[in-house]
């Protein structure tokens, strides 16, 4: 496995302390167990709440509901009602959900990494 480090300058007080502040932020919006889940779930389009409780395994209907909210008052989820009989609930992402984009992205290519690393690891250590 090749080595993708890249050697920086080391940090000054101030610009960690920043740096900090700033994946507090990110983590605060999009940290937790199922918060991305739901943002990549609804990339192949809107979907009503009992939908997404099927894709996304795993999670109950108490914490989707309150992931929906926390991702919408966050700006990266909208909520469509359809007045009607019976009325129509769906969830869709917001344009500002876009600027996840490259995050996803970097976060399945790293998931993808680590979970080889990890299996590669175990083979080695099985055959010690």
């Amino acid at each position: 496995m090749k080595n993708t480090e890249t050697q920086t300058a080391p940090l000054t007080a101030q610009q960690c302390t920043a740096r900090l502040a700033a994946i507090g932020d990110a983590l605060y919006a999009i940290g937790g167990k199922w918060k991305l889940r739901i943002i990549v779930a609804l990339t192949e389009g809107h979907k009503r709440f009992n939908e997404l409780q099927r894709v996304v395994e795993g999670i109950s209907a108490k914490v989707l509901s309150a992931e929906l909210k926390e991702l919408e008052l966050n700006g990266f989820v909208k909520r469509n009602v359809f007045t009607g009989t019976p009325v129509v609930v769906e969830y869709e992402l917001t344009d500002y959900s876009q600027t996840l984009h490259g995050v996803l992205d970097a976060l399945s290519q790293w998931g993808a990494m680590h979970r080889e690393k990890i299996r590669q690891d175990s083979l080695l250590n099985r055959d010690n």
